[in-house]
């Protein structure tokens, strides 16, 4: 083949882990220059005197040194309050972690009774699925495997949003100190700290990936279609625990955000993060469990299922029928290359540019993605070329399409491209400097309804681009690849994984240093620069979750078209009447599952709302400063709240595919997976860009930059007022239900996809005795 010239064997497993290595170290690099800021007292002087170039800050004066009024209480207080979020968050997701870890250890014995079961627990090898000229490996191997894929890819996860959390709280202080000397010198620190999590994400995702299929290949030789059947475990168990992670973490950050809202800014007329509101601690501290640690375990989980995907397909395509090992880790190396592409691109927002305006800093948060975008279409070239045959086929429901390597270029480029897109039309409508969100903040002159009815309606019209961009990926990648296509459009998308989760991390960074900002009293100069940073950072994070609602929907149709493949369903005939109630009661799955986290939200947020209450009515001098709230309750309260609360949705997402697939069949549970991924899509997508709009509209009256914005405000104006009820009711939807939907639909597919061969033998008993 004419790829090995270009790419031998022996190189590609050097470079897919070396690849993994650099964007580790690269992370850590980023972790010590952030560390450099230091958050005490005593420090402050070595860190100003420190040697580091004017560009990073270090030797730059603060404004209060120049003004005179330099007071080291402030960054003892930042200090405190920093300690007191990564303390709250540190113990949510312990406590959270025990309860999933039993889930895990249920979920894993379950892969290995329900897949051993396949042939009885038998211990000979059997013939293949695809080729039954040849023998497979038994299928209790693969159930083995699977079941250690699994727990590999939860404790992966699991690990990724942990760390994802630490940073972020070791960074959100730094940023506050930082904004003393310039916005600037604050966006660098909270970018490179967005940076640290994005790379260590993206690189140890790849590598553990990467060590599990040689360790497996041990065992498995020749037999591949065994081994990456039994690599899918590693994407169950990654998005497994995003889901919780989402789902806790979004009903933590809402319950406590809403009930901080409601009673502090609507009835007792203080500013947001005000240290007088008993809720200010676990509404930061929820920015870090829901936005950081849901987010990089969710991201993860689609990174780890489209891999999954994609390398199932080609197991049973020429790269695994011959045994091209560089051509059959094609996805790894596209991957590889995104790591090295990301890591320039993260040098032009932190060495190449400085900011040195407020206006500057979303400009430079979009360049990323396009730059990225740009030079990652360079390096998929250059990958296609050197890591795949000029002509192999692909594996089609039962026959091998031929397939041209600039054709896979141009799937992978088509879902790149995709997420650019949804990305900046996800922008335009939730970015307060564009006429849709500045409409719904014009709408709040005549109260909350009418800024709902907008918000509503905003978010309904947003769905309309994003899906004729996914429509289009899945046409031209279908055309070219079949299934194999999707996945690999998929991975597109989130081959720039590393950038989009600096740029998301950043914007709950941001948010954390205003709060504290605000917590330690320091000057309306430095709120105003941190509330720049935030108000970009709600934009980024809004096309964060862009990209991964739109790669999700592509993960779940590569997924599905494997499940259809593995489970032996030939044709998915939606007039039969199996398939016609999958669909139906698969479209309704979606709302079940946002009614039940809303509702939460909105039961956590009603304890919360009533606990805020009797702390100022109970606590003497609480208004007047001279008391301090006990912030221990309400961060309980979101605690026990959440934990309690992520069950039922865990339980309906992970139960519906078994209990769907063992009693109706493959085909009703093919016919659940397309209604729940078409449906699933649309709410999620105008879930998150509502919530986001109904956020920027009130920042947008709170920043009075424009006359517009000023004729609806101050903050306390009956608009504002209206403003602020919008937020609250889009809060669950952005943070909560919206990010949670974009993991039901893949993780519906991808755990029919492990459980497969269980549900092709033993399926559908109810119709067998009808």
């Amino acid at each position: 083949m004419v790829a090995s010239a270009f790419l031998p064997e022996l190189w590609t497993e050097i470079l897919i882990p070396v690849c993994a290595v650099v964007g580790i170290a690269f992370s850590l690099f980023q972790w010590f220059i952030v560390s450099r800021v230091r958050v005490s007292a005593s420090d402050q002087g070595a860190s100003s005197s420190s040697s580091g170039g004017a560009k990073n800050g270090y030797g730059d004066s603060l404004i209060e040194e120049e003004e005179g009024v330099n007071d080291q209480s402030v960054v003892a207080k930042c200090a405190e309050i920093q300690t007191a979020i990564s303390e709250g968050a540190t113990s949510f997701l312990f406590t959270e972690y025990r309860y999933v870890g039993v889930f895990m250890v249920i979920f894993a014995a379950i892969i290995f009774v329900f897949l051993g079961s396949v042939e009885g627990f038998s211990t000979e090898n059997k013939p293949c699925t695809y080729d039954e000229t040849k023998t497979c490996k038994p299928a209790l191997a693969t159930a083995a495997f699977s079941t250690i894929a699994f727990v590999l890819g939860a404790v992966t996860s699991v690990l990724s949003g942990f760390l994802g959390m630490k940073i972020a709280t070791y960074a959100n202080a730094r940023t506050t100190l930082e904004a003393r000397k310039g916005v600037g010198k604050a966006f660098i620190v909270a970018f490179r700290s967005g940076a640290v999590m994005g790379f260590l994400l993206a690189a140890s995702g790849l590598l553990v990936l990467y060590v599990t299929i040689n360790v497996f290949k041990i065992y498995y030789g020749d037999d591949w279609e065994g081994l990456f059947e039994a690599i899918t475990g590693y994407g169950l168990g990654g998005s497994s625990m995003a889901l919780f992670g989402r789902v806790g973490g979004g009903i933590y950050t809402k319950a406590a955000d809403v009930g901080a809202d409601l009673v502090g800014k609507i009835e007792r007329n203080i500013p947001e993060d005000d240290p007088r509101n008993p809720a200010v601690i676990a509404d930061n501290v929820g920015d870090n469990v829901g936005d950081i640690a849901g987010m990089g375990s969710d991201l993860f989980g689609s990174y780890a299922e489209a891999s999954c995907a994609a390398l199932v397909v080609a197991s049973i395509s020429s790269f695994g029928i011959n045994h091209d090992f560089t051509a059959m880790c094609y996805p790894l190396l596209v991957s590889s290359m995104g790591i090295l592409v990301c890591l320039i691109t993260t040098l032009f927002a932190t060495d190449f540019f400085e900011i040195k305006a407020v206006k500057e800093i979303e400009p430079a948060l979009k360049n990323q993605l396009i730059i990225s975008t740009v030079i990652m279409t360079v390096g998929i070239a250059v990958v296609s070329y050197v890591g795949l045959p000029t002509s192999f086929t692909i594996f089609n429901f039962g026959t091998q399409k031929v397939v041209q390597n600039w054709q896979l270029f141009l799937c992978v480029c088509v879902g790149l491209w995709a997420g650019l897109i949804i990305g900046f039309v996800t922008e335009y409508y939730t970015s307060n400097a564009y006429s849709p969100v500045q409409d719904v903040a014009d709408s709040c002159r005549t109260g909350a309804a009418t800024n709902v009815i907008f918000g509503l309606a905003l978010g309904y019209k947003s769905v309309i681009i994003p899906i004729f961009a996914i429509a289009v990926s899945i046409f031209v990648s279908f055309s070219f690849a079949a299934m194999y296509g999707v996945a690999v459009a998929a991975l597109g998308m989130l081959s720039t994984i590393a950038t989009g989760l600096a740029i998301d991390a950043y914007g709950p960074i941001s948010d954390n240093a205003g709060g504290i900002a605000e917590m330690a009293g320091m000057s309306h100069r430095i709120r105003e620069r941190t509330d720049a940073l935030d108000a970009a950072g709600n934009t980024t994070a809004a096309i964060g979750k862009g990209f991964a609602i739109g790669s999700a929907a592509l993960v779940s149709l590569a997924l599905f078209g494997a499940f259809v493949s593995r489970a032996g369903v030939h044709t998915v005939d939606v007039l039969t009447p199996k398939v016609i109630i999958g669909l139906l009661v698969g479209a309704m799955l979606p709302y079940w599952f946002s009614a039940m986290t809303m509702k939460s939200v909105g039961s956590a947020a009603l304890k919360m709302v009533e606990e805020v209450r009797r702390q100022f009515n109970t606590i003497p001098g609480l208004m007047e400063g001279t008391a301090k709230p006990d912030y221990a309750t309400c961060v309980k309260i979101s605690t026990d709240a959440s934990i309690k609360e992520m069950i039922p949705p865990g339980c309906l997402v992970m139960l519906t595919p078994l209990i769907v697939g063992f009693f109706f069949g493959v085909e009703t549970l093919s016919g659940v997976l397309a209604g729940s991924l078409v449906s699933g899509v649309q709410i999620a997508i105008s879930a998150s860009n509502t919530g986001g709009a109904w956020d920027n509209a009130k920042k947008y009256i709170e920043a009075g930059v424009s006359e517009h914005a000023k004729s609806l405000g101050p903050k306390g104006s009956e608009p504002h007022k209206a403003a602020v009820i919008g937020d609250t009711i889009g809060d669950p939807l952005k943070d909560t239900s919206g990010p949670s939907l974009n993991i039901l639909i893949k993780l519906m597919a991808v755990e029919s996809l492990v459980f497969a061969p269980f549900f092709a033998t033993h399926g559908g008993i109810l119709f067998k005795y009808l």
